[in-house]
């Protein structure tokens, strides 16, 4: 019998000279379960890919954890010994002071006409095991020079982006301008810290807003500019750990280790609210295409239904043979099964070809000072495709059940005096 449904629904499927727009209408709800599908796998991949590549890049200048020290001046002192306390939780792999400031740049020794604001990030350039980010392992590798210079002045290594819009070159001298350290003088004034600079290189993150705004100097620099050096005041602690998923976690025992006066910061909470945008986005996104393939499920009825009204008799010559309830039902279910198992296979096929397209040959390129990337970023995740292809097959199915029931309840007579 089972034989006989798979012939059967082959057959009432495929095109007859009467009946030859009953096979258009089957490619028509083929096809749209198999452009709903690729949709949905190109546009999770994208998002997907999106979500991947802005982590990546957070990462890798941003800290896992970053501990600071509550107070008027928002700087930590003693931090060694800090240091040395948050080294003992479990999970922490390494962690290094930093400074962090803004500051005003010109060009030259006397300044330009114009001048740029940047976040100065003041590392450390002493090599680690486990620098705290890519950048500071950079740094500290000789990748990014801030070593002496031939002119004794301090380095700094600026964003290319930065770099690009002031017309600054390795060699060149800039003037630092801190917007932090401002003293009155004895006229009643007020006089910011300037300190000159030497630009050593360049780096490039490939986040715009990074590249744009973002300058590394030594961390001794950084605290003469902002005239806490004689101090040893740092910024804070940045941590790197094992697991970054496990960020909130782990910075949830280094807050109880280290206690009051000191905070704790992870990554995860500071970009919570971009993320959990484009993961909304993601889904919202997701539901929409969704609905194509719903659509398609439409077409799956609309065709099964037409089907039956077409071989009305056959159906009642059939069950008059003996053909069982049970046995027209699936016959009519096995038909809408064949259009959503080959336009989920055909929709999977081209999706994952054109993902493998996409991603390979960085056919798409985007506005980076827009969307912070400069190529179209694609990551397909196996769970994602599984879903897809359940929801698929799931919806192909339930949109079998109502005309393969009318079917079933055809009487045999009345179905063959059908005309």
């Amino acid at each position: 019998m089972t034989r006989i449904n798979w012939y059967l629904a082959r057959r009432y499927l495929g095109a007859r000279k009467k009946g030859g727009f009953l096979s258009l209408i089957t490619w028509i709800a083929l096809g749209g379960i198999t452009v709903g599908v690729t949709a949905l796998i190109v546009v999770l991949a994208v998002m997907t890919g999106a979500q991947e590549d802005l982590r990546e890049k957070i990462l890798g200048s941003t800290p896992h954890v970053m501990v600071l020290q509550m107070g008027a001046s928002l700087r930590m002192d003693n931090w060694e010994e800090v240091r040395d306390s948050v080294l003992t939780v479990d999970g922490v792999v390494s962690a290094a002071p930093f400074l962090l400031t803004q500051v005003a740049i010109l060009r030259g020794e006397e300044g330009g006409e114009y001048a740029q604001t940047a976040d100065m990030y003041g590392v450390s350039v002493e090599p680690q095991e486990f620098p705290v980010t890519e950048m500071e392992g950079d740094i500290q590798s000789g990748s990014l020079y801030l070593g002496p210079t031939e002119s004794g002045l301090p380095p700094v290594v600026l964003g290319d982006r930065l770099a690009e819009r002031m017309l600054l070159f390795p060699g060149d001298t800039l003037l630092l301008i801190s917007l932090e350290n401002v003293r009155m003088d004895a006229f009643g004034g007020y006089n910011p810290a300037m300190r000159q600079f030497e630009m050593t290189g360049t780096f490039s993150t490939g986040m715009y807003d990074f590249d744009i705004r973002n300058i590394y100097v030594p961390l001794e620099a950084a605290q003469d500019i902002l005239g806490v050096q004689e101090a040893g005041r740092v910024g804070g602690l940045g941590v790197r750990i094992e697991d970054p998923w496990l960020a909130a976690e782990v910075g949830r025992d280094v807050r109880l280790k280290l206690g009051f006066p000191f905070s704790v910061e992870s990554w995860i909470t500071t970009n919570r609210s971009l993320f959990s945008a484009l993961k909304l986005e993601k889904l919202a996104m997701g539901l929409i295409l969704f609905l194509i393939v719903v659509v398609a499920a439409f077409n799956i009825i609309s065709t099964l239904v037409m089907v039956v009204a077409d071989k009305t008799r056959e159906i009642g010559i059939l069950k008059a043979m003996g053909m069982t309830d049970q046995g027209i039902l699936r016959v009519f279910m096995l038909q809408g099964l064949w259009i959503g198992a080959i336009g989920t296979v055909s929709g999977t096929a081209l999706g994952l070809f054109l993902t493998w397209l996409l991603e390979t040959y960085e056919i798409i390129k985007i506005p980076p000072d827009v969307y912070f990337v400069d190529r179209l970023p694609v990551s397909l995740q196996p769970l994602d495709v599984v879903l897809i292809v359940a929801a698929s097959i799931a919806v192909a199915f339930a949109a079998t059940v109502y005309p393969a029931r009318q079917a079933a309840r055809l009487e045999p007579v009345e179905a063959i005096r059908h005309e």
